[in-house]
This record gives structure tokens, C-alpha cells and sequence, in this order.
């Protein structure tokens, strides 16, 4: 983990933000996912969100993605260089494929391409030249642990820890200045989280910001520099894991 006063200026400053849903399928009322959330992240820092299902974590993620569109608020990216919420969607497509990763749990790929193929043309949507592109597909499904005999195989295919393990090579096959992580170790087996946990640990090394979600108590012991714990689309307390996770536990999944 990184020593948080050494982490530079933020990289992401989140103002205000609110995101509400019409749950057309129920009986129409509207529910509030982000009821006016105020966040930092600063450069080289890793900062988990936590807190129960609900609690507005994921849509929190997908609102700075622009998978989600926000009701109110701003996402100043790079220190009030640009907010995301008032970009056009051709600029918020060319920004997340220079520098912006997100990893789901689930995987969206194309159908009738195999795995290599899925990440080589992720990093070549980075602007990766293709000789480059093969080489760094193969480099990162070797330390995902994804075995060369799966590499033609239609991910469809593929268990669901096999899945999560694609998703995120195509995450990170050039590393992203900014990286959204949802819940990308759910699926998991011991040997494979740790594989995935040390590749994670190793981007904030080289320079990567992360902004995660983790049901995994230990995995944010081992990565996270904060956590924000959230409760019904607002942050109620942030600090030191350790603070969080020793005295905040009936506000966590366990």
C-alpha cells in the first residue's frame, strides 16, 4: 500500500454527486442511488469503497465511468482538467481508451473471438501497434494464470473465475492512469485471487489511481490505502482500513 500523504494531488475530485432510478418493473417510484456523494482520489492512491449491497458503490463507479448517466454533480478529472458528467460520449469513448480502465465481474465480449483476441484488441483500441498488442496480451493472461491452451476459446466458454481473470487482462493490458474495479475477484479461487490481488498491487505501484469494490475483507486489508464506507447512496465515514474494518464490521459484508 501506498503511504497516502506521498500520493500527489487528486487525480479524480468528486462533487455533489447524485444518481436516482425509476423502477418501472416494480410500481414506478424512484429510488435513490447516490443521495450527494463528496470523494477524493489521489494520484497513486487506492481507495475501496465499501459497505452493504445497496449502499450505492457500484453506481458510484459506473456514474465516473459514464456507464451510468448522473442526475447532479461533477467528476473533475485530472485536477479540474475536465468533468466527465459534461463530456460528449465521443470524448468520454476516446478518454477511456487512452487512460480510463473499469473491470465489471462480468465479462462483455464480442461473440466468436477467442480470449487472446479479446485482449490483443483491447489494447489496441489503447493505441497499442498489433506486434506489441500480441505481445502484451500474451505477457498479462500468463500472469493471470490463464493457461495458452484457452487462448482460442470463445470466452463464453469459459468458468466464471476464467471470465473475471479475461475481463481483467483486457482491463489492464496497458495500464490505465485511473482504474474502476468492481468487484473483480468474486469468482476466485485462493490461488488465482492472490495471482490477481499481486497484479492489482503492482499497477498503484507503477503509477495507476484505483477506485475499487470489494466484498473481500482481506483483499482490502492487502490493497487499499482508504476506505470510503458507503450507506444508502451517501459516504458515512472514510479512513485507514484497519479503522473501518475493526470497528465498522455490522456496516460490511462478512
Amino acid at each position: 500500500m501506498n503511504d497516502v500523504s506521498d500520493t500527489g494531488r487528486p487525480i479524480l475530485r468528486i462533487r455533489g454527486l447524485r444518481k436516482s432510478f425509476v423502477l418501472h418493473a416494480v410500481d414506478g417510484r424512484t429510488v435513490n442511488g447516490l443521495a450527494g456523494v463528496d470523494l477524493d482520489l489521489h494520484e497513486r492512491e487506492h481507495v475501496c469503497l465499501a459497505g452493504l449491497s445497496g449502499a450505492g458503490k457500484s453506481s458510484l463507479l459506473k456514474c465516473v465511468h459514464r456507464t451510468y448517466v448522473a442526475d447532479a454533480g461533477s467528476v473533475e478529472y485530472r485536477c479540474d482538467v475536465v468533468d466527465l458528467l459534461r463530456l460528449d460520449e465521443s470524448s468520454v469513448a476516446a478518454l477511456r481508451a487512452a487512460e480510463i480502465g473499469y473491470v465489471s465481474q462480468f465479462l462483455r465480449a464480442e461473440p466468436r473471438r477467442g480470449v487472446l483476441d479479446v485482449v490483443v484488441r483491447a489494447a489496441r483500441r489503447m493505441g497499442v501497434g498489433a506486434d506489441e498488442a500480441s505481445e502484451r496480451a500474451a505477457a498479462v493472461l500468463r500472469r493471470l494464470n490463464i493457461a495458452e491452451s484457452l487462448w482460442q476459446t470463445y470466452p463464453t466458454l469459459l468458468s466464471g473465475g476464467e471470465k473475471q481473470r479475461v475481463n481483467l487482462a483486457a482491463g489492464i493490458v496497458v495500464a490505465p492512469r485511473l482504474l474502476l474495479l468492481d468487484e473483480p475477484v468474486s469468482a476466485l479461487d485462493p490461488t488465482n485471487r492472490s495471482a490477481v490481488l499481486s497484479v492489482i498491487a503492482e499497477l498503484t505501484e507503477a503509477g495507476a489511481s484505483v477506485l475499487s469494490v470489494f466484498h473481500d475483507l482481506d483483499a482490502i486489508r492487502r490493497l487499499a490505502d482508504r476506505v470510503v464506507l458507503m450507506e444508502h447512496g451517501r459516504i458515512v465515514r472514510s479512513g485507514a482500513p484497519h479503522d473501518i474494518l475493526t470497528n465498522d464490521l455490522e456496516r460490511l459484508p462478512v
